[in-house]
């Protein structure tokens, strides 16, 4: 039996690494609405199956999810031999939302050739009409941000509009888009944020808008960019590392995709929402201090079920307290103002992982709503950090969130409560890297190695 276990190993890792894992949380339920993780795929749970995978890398930076697709934008992935020059095409790696499941990728190409910029799809999202955009990062010496809108058929990429900066032209790196890129069915705003390496940062908002049916301008009353002049906390004077924005649809319909109102993520504070003008309207001053993020994350988004409005936000990142990478949900306060919101959960209960992915600070986050079987309202949300993983939820009232977990289970490595396919990677991770995890030692010799591997295989075969 011994000697076919390395054969028998190699047989599980074929038929069972493209199986997606969860979590194996239960969370509580709260208000009458559950919450349950779907699938994760990350460095805590999924071992090698996610490292040796081509989205983990740190030019991977961003993800969104659209109609049950979650797309991964790597930049300079490919080398492409065009005439006599290489280039480093780019890439967005797919993934079915429903189930972890790869789909196949689209390599990138812009005007029949291959889409080769450094840094060219640092940022990438959807419109409100189901449009997937890319964006490159842009240095202080390029004045112009392109915004490309991308054939999910092919890949080609088409330019819908040039950002101008204007007479302040800053490093930029994440956008974000509301209302309908093509100009169809409704009206587009795209915003981004000057960011800088060094503090105290740049107070500049770049913005563009079109009405729909219209033509391009610059989105501050015609001029593409504006200072901010008021900031949380008041110290502050500008935006530093790598800030993200994400505006909020309007409360009707004729001011629903302006983006007159957003939130601004940046590297030393927490999320501050703000108007048009540039003012603060809302910001975790008043906010119990247990719910302020930690260690300097990027990201949030706002999401409405069952009537109630919250806030999806990032608690810490790699370098975070205990483990990292992790999201708060909460439920909005009274008039959905920050302040008097109610945590809900922690996702996920035991990280994304807590590796430095270069100080890249984004943290994607991206939503879908649904409804069950019984007519009620259901979310699907995306959580995404470069470099550490990625990872699907289900939230709504009638959402299956499974039994509790059986930690201290023989062979259950990674603590999910489960013995499978992802505790033989989480060993091997254990040796490659050397951090041994107690609970790795499954033959009890005192000794992380290729024989508790075979310990795990065991359990698995025999259960």
């Amino acid at each position: 039996m011994k000697k076919s276990l390395p054969l028998l190993f190699a047989m599980f890792i074929a038929a069972l690494s493209a199986m997606a894992v969860t979590d194996g949380q239960a969370y509580p339920e709260v208000n009458g609405i559950r919450i349950a993780n779907q699938w994760i795929f990350d460095r805590v749970h999924s071992g090698t199956d996610y490292t040796s995978n081509a989205i983990c890398n740190q030019r991977a930076r961003t993800a969104t999810m659209d109609q049950g697709i979650i797309y991964v934008a790597r930049s300079e992935e490919l080398a492409v031999i065009v005439g006599n020059d290489s280039i480093s095409q780019s890439v967005i790696h797919r993934f079915s939302a429903a189930d972890g499941s790869q789909l196949p990728d689209l390599p990138l190409t812009l005007d029949g050739a291959p889409y080769g910029r450094f840094l060219g799809v640092a940022s990438i999202g959807k419109d409100s009409f189901h449009h997937i955009w890319v964006a490159p990062m842009t240095s202080t010496v390029q004045q112009y941000i392109p915004v490309y809108m991308v054939d999910t058929e092919t890949g080609e990429l088409t330019l819908v509009v040039e950002m101008d900066k204007g007479d302040a032209p800053q490093r930029t790196d994440y956008l974000d888009v509301i209302g309908d890129l093509t100009l169809e069915q409704a009206e587009c705003n795209i915003m981004t944020v000057s960011g800088s390496t060094a503090d105290p940062g740049f107070p500049t908002l770049y913005r563009m808008h079109a009405d729909q049916g219209g033509e391009w301008e610059g989105g501050f009353d015609g001029d593409p960019y504006m200072d901010v002049i008021n900031f949380y906390p008041e110290t502050k004077t500008g935006f530093s590392l790598a800030p993200v924005i994400k505006m909020l649809e309007g409360p009707d319909e004729e001011s629903l995709y302006s983006g007159e109102m957003f939130y601004i993520d940046c590297f030393d504070t927490a999320p501050v929402v703000y108007d048009f003008s540039g003012s603060v309207i809302d910001s975790f001053e008043a906010v119990d201090p247990e719910l302020w993020p930690q260690s300097t994350p990027n990201g949030c988004i706002e999401f409405h079920l069952d009537g109630r409005n919250f806030l999806v936000y990032v608690d810490a990142d790699m370098n975070g307290n205990g483990h990292g990478c992790q999201a708060n949900i909460c439920e909005l306060g009274e008039g959905q103002q920050l302040e008097g919101m109610t945590k809900y959960w922690k996702i996920p209960a035991d990280s994304l992982g807590k590796v430095n992915d270069s100080g890249l600070r984004v943290h994607c986050f991206a939503v879908e709503y649904g409804i069950d079987d019984e007519g009620y309202e259901e979310v699907t949300l995306l959580t995404f950090k470069a470099y550490n993983g990625m990872a699907v939820y289900k939230i709504g009232r009638n959402v299956d969130a499974g039994g509790q977990p059986q930690p201290g289970r023989k062979g259950d490595v990674n603590g999910d409560g489960e013995v499978n396919i992802a505790d033989v990677n989480a060993i091997i991770d254990c040796i490659l890297t050397g951090n041994i995890n107690p609970q790795g030692d499954v033959n009890g010799d005192t000794e992380v190695n290729i024989a508790d591997v075979n310990a795990v295989i065991d359990i698995i075969l025999n259960s």
